[in-house]
């Protein structure tokens, strides 16, 4: 009776071989340029410091807004202040107000869009509006 020994195939070791080194090397691609690789991690911190100043834009818009609404309160509201901001925003005024325009350049009250008062002219004005 003879025994015939098998000789190990030199195919499988070799086929096992190949297979683990091309899983290494699909791993070391993906540690360097994968989605969450070294590569994206320099992007994604880019990203963050990109979005964390946007976020402390924003936050210090929401405080400028916040501060605003705050001003509503009706205990720190000064009337004679609110009436004034509404007439320039909206440019009205009453009937029985007398208003002076000011040159912002030159700061001095003008008559017209092209005509100046002079001192004598403002302190007249004012006079005769105050003993109406």
């Amino acid at each position: 009776m003879s025994t015939r020994l098998k000789r190990p195939a030199f195919w499988r070791p070799l086929a096992v071989s190949v297979a683990l080194f091309a899983f290494q090397g699909y791993l070391g691609y993906n540690v360097v340029s994968g989605q969450f690789g070294i590569e994206s991690q320099k992007q994604m911190h880019e990203d963050i410091a990109v979005l964390q100043m946007r976020s402390n834009v924003l936050q210090a818009e929401i405080d400028a807004y916040r501060h605003r609404v705050e001003l509503f309160n009706a205990a720190k509201l000064d009337p004679d202040i609110l009436s004034e901001r509404a007439r320039a925003l909206l440019s009205m005024a009453q009937a029985d107000e007398v208003l002076i325009m000011v040159d912002p350049r030159t700061g001095l009250p003008i008559l017209g869009s092209s005509e100046q008062l002079s001192q004598n002219q403002l302190t007249r004005l004012i006079t005769s509006a105050s003993t109406r």
